[in-house]
């Protein structure tokens, strides 16, 4: 498990623009712009390699609309 977080800590910069908790309407924005992208290239092909990115990114901008959209 070690492994793994250090390969995390490595690579985590990197994703930092696509992977995050939108706090912001911006932020709120910004994700649902990455998740259209997704949605253009993944498709519904669940086998693609980013389809469970797609999936977080889905979850957290449901947990933000859950929080801030009436």
């Amino acid at each position: 498990m070690v492994r793994e977080v250090q390969t995390a800590q490595n690579v985590w910069p990197m994703l930092t623009e696509v992977v995050f908790v939108p706090h912001a309407q911006s932020e709120y924005q910004r994700l649902t712009e990455v998740l259209d992208n997704l949605i253009d290239v993944v498709g519904e092909d669940e086998d693609h390699p980013l389809a469970s990115l797609m999936e977080v990114i889905g979850i957290l901008i449901e947990k933000y609309e859950d929080e801030h959209v009436p």
